[in-house]
């Protein structure tokens, strides 16, 4: 039985001007391999509702599971709640749950909880609740989306809490070995080596090492076995 799919949706003006890097996609990609969840695609878009509504609505229909980063703060720009709302065809207002969570929040460290900081309570009709033990505002899940923050150390707090209860695969396993000559030089041998196990991916990757080039050759699947012996192939034609 094939693997759940995901895709992985980046919010933001900051990562599209460059200004922030994007880590939480590759975070979120180490965590689901190893549940046995294949990444399937990732997508950046801007603070920009059309946009916004246009990828959930379209990542949601293609994919198991959606995970979106960013843009669930107090400012004006931080608008991804109101859009994933709109995009499943839900109301969104300040739920009363999620009120409670910041007001308590905001009373033990002695900050008021005015009307910026309330935006982060708004929350779609039927959603549940992503806990956020950092800073307290949660994210939520909407159908198959899930929704989170961009701040990278929220982000894999909220992920931890959201992965383990989904149901995984198998884990996608990988074997690697360095090779001395250039893709070029590898490509065909490479081929016929996945041809012989259609059931791995091969993947080859360049590299410059104090002024000497090879390749770094990656077989992936799922059967330890099976990656073991085309291992032994790889070295025995590279090696």
């Amino acid at each position: 039985m094939p693997n759940p799919t995901a895709a992985m949706l980046v919010i933001g003006d900051e990562i599209l001007s460059g200004r922030t890097h994007d880590t939480n996609t590759r975070y979120l990609a180490g965590v689901l391999t190893e549940a046995g969840i294949d990444l399937r695609e990732a997508r950046v878009v801007s603070d920009n509702a059309a946009a916004i509504i246009g990828a959930v609505q379209t990542l949601a229909a293609r994919y198991d599971h959606v995970f979106t980063s960013g843009g669930i703060g107090p400012t004006h720009d931080d608008i991804t709640a109101d859009a994933v709302a709109q995009a499943m065809g839900r109301k969104i207002d300040v739920r009363e749950d999620a009120r409670e969570i910041l007001a308590a929040h905001y009373k033990k460290v002695g900050i008021e909880l005015n009307a910026a900081r309330l935006r982060m309570a708004r929350i779609p009709d039927g959603a549940r609740l992503i806990d956020n033990p950092v800073s307290a505002a949660p994210g939520f899940v909407l159908g198959n989306v899930h929704v989170m923050a961009g701040v990278p150390g929220i982000f894999k707090a909220m992920v931890a809490s959201v992965v383990p209860a989904l149901t995984g695969g198998a884990p996608l396993l990988s074997r690697s070995m360095d090779v001395d000559r250039g893709e070029g030089d590898i490509a065909a041998p490479l081929a016929e080596l996945a041809a012989r196990f259609p059931a791995l991916s091969f993947g080859s990757y360049p590299y410059q090492r104090q002024g000497a080039y090879g390749t770094n050759v990656v077989a992936r699947g799922q059967d330890a076995g099976m990656l073991d012996a085309a291992l032994a192939e790889m070295q025995d034609i590279f090696g």
